[in-house]
């Protein structure tokens, strides 16, 4: 699963065990990043 740094906006495809913070720049903020499918949704 990949993350996506909120701090520099770089792609983390895999984090350590136990360690959430970002390689590049030390950030602890981390948002999962989102597919870019756009998706159909009924209203029954």
């Amino acid at each position: 699963m990949a993350y996506v740094c909120l701090h520099c906006g770089k792609k983390i495809e895999q984090l350590e065990h136990n360690f959430i913070r970002c390689r590049f720049c030390g950030y602890r903020v981390l948002a999962k990043e989102r597919s870019s499918l756009a998706r159909e949704l009924s209203t029954d």
